[in-house]
Order: C-alpha cells, then structure tokens, then sequence
C-alpha cells in the first residue's frame, strides 16, 4: 500500500519495470488485506524484502498560549 503521492505513480512503475522488489513492514496471510486497498497486482512484484523499520518518535511542539 502506497502513502500520499507515492500512489499516483508508484503503481505504474511497478508493472513497467523489469523487476519490482517490495519492500515490507510485515508479511501477512493470503486473503488478510482487502483487494481493494492493494494497489500492485501480485503477478508485478517478483521479490519480497521484509525491512527492519526504526519506529521513530513524533516531537509534538506546541506554542505557550497568550494570556
């Protein structure tokens, strides 16, 4: 699944491209993502790397209200 811009041509490239390697949080079982939320068809993809992904923390800043 591809986030924000990354949707618009990401999927095109994968079909065109001789070989389309994706690169994966987790790896799950046949039939636990919805059809309709994958974007690349299966038959483009002919490798599968499962990353090791550094959960970084978001730094929430906020500004001190006017009194």
């Amino acid at each position: 699944m591809f986030r924000k811009t990354a949707r618009n041509f990401n999927p095109m490239m994968a079909m065109a491209g001789r070989t389309t390697v994706a690169d994966v949080e987790e790896i799950v079982a046949l039939g636990d993502i919805d059809g309709d939320s994958n974007h690349t068809p299966g038959i483009f993809v002919q490798r599968i790397v499962k990353g090791s992904f550094e959960k970084r923390i978001e730094q929430r800043t906020t500004r001190t209200r006017a009194a």
